[in-house]
């Protein structure tokens, strides 16, 4: 169906797409979101495994745009659950009347850009054909599943899930033998509840991770009446820090301090709970030695709780250092693997060599299983982008123009893609940070721009090949200055085979980034070539 032209389309309804929806709204700009979903929400409308729950504190992991909406809603707990987010998001939707514009149950299949008329072409599975002035990414950095094509998958005659498309009714693996295959973020989640359920559940971990407590527990209402009685100074405060939320940063080195003083340190950040761990010290992720105090903390909690010392020998990381990959945050993982009911098995040692119709198969034994959950992670930050056939100019695809890894200018946009720009896209502190301060950054760079665009009576915006050259260059200098590239992670495209290895986060710091762009934009947008009609 052919519809009506727009100033811009936006790609998924997440909580990026319904900000940069409201935005253009209130610019008095047409937009239109199309959503894959049947259902808005993003990553909370598809993550409804057991235990799905945010890492990032309540008060933090909302939108600013508001004070209204910020001084209204009550949080029941520090850290939310997939629920409750989920219901938080519906309730800005219907807030700001936002669902009129916004089309489920569609997914985009195309978006091709026409050099005479200057306009995208964006193109559904549904049929619908739209034209825009703008097309604006809202796709997340981690919505496109990955289930590794293990042989004889298809020949199992049980039930598998993937932890990031959750069956929306739930699953109650009561008497069944569940096998979980991974140990990341989703499974260090799932892994407690699904425990409790199962007859007996095998968890088969090719990397262990480092994770950390939670102490979730019901929202403080002295902490919350403390917070909202200064929001703007705590906003403030969160876009200027380094990971987009506030917390208590040490500007010590871990080197610098007696190890009883560091263990004290270590114990009082322990029992917080929480991401605020590394930050410990100013120099854990720049410096080995430094984080090797935090990793040997780490491994020593990890042998305190669990029971067997062989199992917790294959529990313990020992070849990436702490907070390279994303680190966990758990309610009561690692005791778990002191159940009766819950086997460990090291695939690393002995690694799966296929799925069988009654389970699976490592190198070393057979395993029967009723149900197998995939916790394998996703195509993070470039998946969503390239599962959509993106032309700019001359016909040149994305995929193409990302061949050997992702290249962007500020995370935001892509040379030879006029007036296409991705929000929290690779380049940008994104997955590095509260994703909703990033997020919110980002939406309203991008609306300040098109705004401006439209007073100057600019058609076009586009990044110069110099200017994303030299971002790119930055990105990676300032990355490759820190102890993350030494972990094969998902940051690095690690988790999928033939990707290229590019650390594609920006790791500068969420404030510095900020400051970045808003000077990009003072000077009239530097590094970006504008055209008038």
């Amino acid at each position: 169906m052919r519809m009506p032209n727009l100033h811009a389309v936006i790609v998924g309804a997440g909580f990026a797409g319904l900000y940069m929806l409201h935005r253009l709204r209130r610019l008095g700009l047409p937009a239109r979101v199309f959503e894959a979903g049947d259902g808005i929400g993003g990553t909370w409308y598809w993550n409804r495994y057991p235990g799905a729950r945010c890492d990032v504190e309540s008060m933090d992991y909302s939108y600013s745009f508001s004070d209204e909406l910020q001084q209204e809603w009550k949080w029941s707990e520090r850290y939310a659950s997939q629920r409750e987010i989920l219901t938080y998001i519906n309730h800005v939707a219907d807030r700001f009347d936002l669902r009129r514009d916004i089309q489920v149950g569609t997914r985009v299949t195309a978006a091709t850009f026409d050099e005479a008329s200057r306009r995208w072409t964006v193109t559904t599975d549904r049929g619908d054909c739209v034209s825009a002035r703008f097309c604006i990414m809202a796709t997340g950095c981690l919505s496109t599943a990955q289930v590794p094509k293990f042989p004889g998958r298809e020949t199992f005659r049980g039930a598998t899930y993937h932890t990031g498309r959750w069956p929306h009714e739930g699953v109650d693996f009561s008497g069944q033998r569940v096998g979980v295959i991974g140990t990341g973020s989703s499974a260090i989640q799932s892994i407690p509840i699904i425990a409790e359920q199962a007859a007996h559940l095998f968890v088969f971990q090719r990397t262990p991770n480092f994770s950390v407590p939670a102490r979730n527990a019901p929202l403080d209402p002295d902490f919350e009446r403390q917070v909202k009685a200064r929001y703007a100074d705590f906003r403030r405060q969160a876009r200027e820090s380094r990971v987009g939320f506030v917390g208590e940063r040490s500007e010590a080195s871990a080197l610098a301090v007696t190890r009883e003083e560091r263990r004290r340190e270590y114990e009082r950040r322990w029992s917080r709970g929480g991401l605020g761990f590394t930050a410990t010290y100013v120099d854990l992720l720049t410096n080995t030695d430094a984080n090797d105090t935090a990793a040997e903390f780490c491994r020593e909690k990890i042998r305190g709780v669990v029971h067997n010392p062989a199992v917790a020998e294959i529990l313990l990381p020992t070849d990436y250092p702490v907070g390279t990959k994303r680190m966990c945050v758990d309610t009561g993982y690692y005791k778990t693997f002191n159940r009766d009911n819950v086997t460990l098995v090291d695939i690393r040692r002995a690694p799966i060599e296929a799925i069988t119709p009654d389970g699976l198969r490592t190198r070393e034994a057979a395993y029967l299983l009723d149900s197998i959950v995939f916790a394998t992670g996703f195509d993070a930050m470039t998946g969503a982008l390239l599962s959509i056939d993106i032309r700019g100019r001359g016909g040149r695809t994305l995929n193409d123009a990302w061949a050997e890894g992702p290249r962007t200018y500020l995370g935001l946009t892509v040379a030879g893609f006029p007036n296409l720009f991705a929000i929290t896209g690779p380049g940008s502190p994104s997955v590095l940070s509260n994703m909703i301060v990033s997020i919110e950054q980002h939406v309203d760079w991008i609306a300040d721009c098109i705004d401006r665009m439209r007073a100057q009576d600019h058609e076009t915006i586009e990044a110069t090949a110099a200017a994303q050259e030299a971002w790119v260059a930055h990105v990676n200098e300032i990355g490759h200055a820190t102890l993350y590239p030494r972990a094969n992670s998902w940051y690095m495209g690690a988790n999928i085979p033939g990707k290229p290895r590019v650390f594609m986060p920006y790791i500068g710091g969420v404030g510095a980034y900020r400051q970045i762009c808003e000077g990009v934009a003072a000077k009239g947008y530097e590094g970006f070539t504008l055209t008038r009609g």
